[in-house]
């Protein structure tokens, strides 16, 4: 496990630290606690797969929110060949919170537009926390241009807390720059494979996020607002974002019993952050199986069909 301890994996982290002990332990004095070890490291891994394979909503809402969670460059790094990163809106500069280009996962060329949280204090100042203004969101509209022109597949990964709601975000469009994705995706003319790698928050995630498919990893959770604040408007209350988040049933595991999501990619044990490189190749798998079934429908079939899925999207009654 890593150092970040969230609060459902103390029983493990307690009994990490008996491991810990006796071996130093015996290191220092010698005598032969191997067999307290083995009983204990069976004990770890009963208890794993007990705690993991019984998260309620807001466990998998701070695990998609572990701050060791790999993020879009992460997955680009591990999947990718060859990735080019392209900058700028072209009208008032370059949002580091959208990272977009273009790269090779094997013999398929794609291009990527993702969320980026960051790493660190100082990444994550420069990314805004993942939080886009209008000029990520314009980046990644002519980004969507280019691979309509070229009519090459577009991923995208989403992971953000939400759009930047600051003053200046407001005053350079926001909204529109928003709206005007969604508009544009809903009839782009290439494939659109949209995957959920951390939280995916109101329209800071929409987006970017309309597509053909909608896949999301394990421990991930995407709805039209926090859990916090569901909490905050609904309760008065931003403590009872556990409330709000079984409310509102944010989980992948939700979104695939609504319809909502088309497929999960299973996380190992404990989460994402403890195996990216298992958890990258499932990714890469997944991706290319979307390339190789959309790839030979006509622009007509994959216009259409993705306008049947949203339509087809929630129940109501007249």
């Amino acid at each position: 496990m890593t150092k970040y301890t969230l609060n459902f994996e103390k029983p493990l982290k307690d009994i990490e630290d008996k491991i810990i002990s006796l071996k130093n332990t015996s290191n220092k004095t010698g005598l032969d606690v191997s067999h307290q070890i083995i009983t204990l490291e069976k004990e770890l891994r009963n208890k794993s797969n007990e705690i993991y394979k019984n998260l309620t909503r807001w466990e998998r809402v701070q695990l998609a929110r572990h701050p060791k969670r790999p993020n879009t460059l992460d997955y680009i790094r591990v999947i990718t060949d060859n990735f080019f990163e392209l900058h700028g809106d072209r009208c008032f500069g370059d949002d580091p919170a959208i990272i977009s280009g273009i790269g090779k996962i094997e013999s398929k060329s794609v291009f990527i537009i993702g969320h980026q949280k960051g790493k660190g204090t100082k990444d994550k100042l420069k990314r805004n926390f993942g939080m886009p203004r209008p000029e990520g969101y314009r980046k990644a509209y002519r980004i969507m241009q280019l691979a309509e022109k070229f009519s090459i597949p577009i991923i995208t990964f989403l992971d953000t807390p939400g759009a930047y709601p600051g003053l200046g975000a407001e005053q350079r469009g926001q909204a529109e720059a928003i709206a005007k994705n969604i508009y544009k995706m809903s009839f782009l003319k290439t494939p659109i494979l949209s995957i959920v790698i951390g939280e995916g928050a109101s329209g800071g995630a929409l987006g970017i996020g309309v597509c053909d498919k909608l896949v999301c990893l394990e421990n991930t959770w995407y709805s039209v607002i926090s859990p916090e604040g569901c909490a905050s408007i609904l309760y008065h209350d931003s403590t009872k974002a556990e409330d709000a988040a079984d409310s509102m049933k944010v989980t992948s595991l939700d979104l695939l019993k609504m319809g909502i999501a088309d497929g999960i990619i299973d996380e190992p044990t404990g989460g994402a952050h403890n195996d990216l490189l298992s958890t990258g190749e499932l990714v890469k798998k997944s991706i290319l199986q979307f390339i190789n079934e959309y790839e030979q429908k006509s622009i007509d079939e994959l216009i259409n069909n993705r306008l049947k899925k949203y339509d087809s999207m929630g129940n109501w009654d007249e």
